[in-house]
């Protein structure tokens, strides 16, 4: 279905600019705008480049997609161009976080700037979060212990990955590897890379470089699909506990070679 239409009166509204501010802008006649906006015609290609361009936005988005439920915060910077990724609202006007299921997760590296694909996604709300575009991914496996396998890590979009907080755990979606949960270390300076590191040392860390890196979502909060019992909730503190040790013993050693 052809929304070029809808999607340029649409784009224009966002902007706060009526159909001979919208004409001054992209250099052609407020009757053509009209025209456009009211489907009496359809823009050649020189025109759809012209608006592309302009809203920075890919033609076949522009054309193929249902752009009117995005707001003005909906469009997010992914490399030179900006896709469509809609912070869906209930009907109080309170932002709803979108479920990525276990089942099609592998499919999101298909469809993460697929406005289409993000739109029906299962929706839940907690009012408990903080400003900001959230999403829910499923984890798989044990290499963030204690984080089980199934449980679901609802996390902030970030905007820029310069704002990255080393040590921090992140949903990463790179473009080899598909979508991943691990702590993140910032080696851009040195290695122009990323560095990941499980919570599980059974695991290796590793390094991303930044340019398959394709998004960034900061933890926020886990939901967890199954109790902890008492055994698991023991291995847990142990490791921890022995992860301190190691800390404290290693900074022991280096006090006593330097005495």
């Amino acid at each position: 279905m052809n929304h070029i239409a809808k999607n340029i009166r649409h784009l224009r509204k966002l902007k706060g600019y009526t159909q001979e501010q919208l004409a001054d802008e992209v250099e052609m006649t407020r009757s053509k705008i009209g025209s456009y906006e009211e489907g009496r015609s359809d823009p050649p290609i020189d025109m759809l480049i012209q608006f592309s361009e302009y809203f920075s936005l890919p033609i076949d988005v522009l054309i193929k997609n249902d752009l009117t439920y995005a707001t003005d915060t909906s469009f997010i910077e992914i490399g030179n161009q900006r896709v469509l990724f809609p912070i869906s609202v209930d009907m109080d006007n309170e932002d709803l976080i979108e479920v990525v299921p276990v089942k099609s997760s592998a499919g999101y590296l298909l469809g993460y700037d697929d406005p289409e694909y993000i739109e029906q996604l299962e929706k839940i709300k907690l009012p408990f979060l903080p400003t900001g575009k959230h999403r829910a991914f499923p984890i798989k496996g044990d290499s963030m212990l204690p984080m089980k396998d199934g449980s679901y890590v609802v996390a902030k979009y970030l905007d820029d990955i310069r704002d990255i907080k080393s040590g921090t755990s992140y949903i990463i979606v790179t473009a080899n590897d598909g979508m991943t949960y691990k702590r993140v270390y910032d080696k851009i300076e040195e290695r122009n890379a990323l560095l990941l590191v499980p919570d599980n040392k059974n695991y290796q860390s590793y390094h991303v470089p930044v340019t398959e890196v394709l998004e960034l979502w900061e933890f926020t909060c886990s939901i967890n699909t199954q109790e902890y019992d008492e055994r698991d909730l023991k291995i847990s503190s142990i490791a921890s506990m022995l992860n301190q040790l190691g800390v404290e013993l290693k900074a022991l050693e280096k006090m006593v070679r330097a005495s």
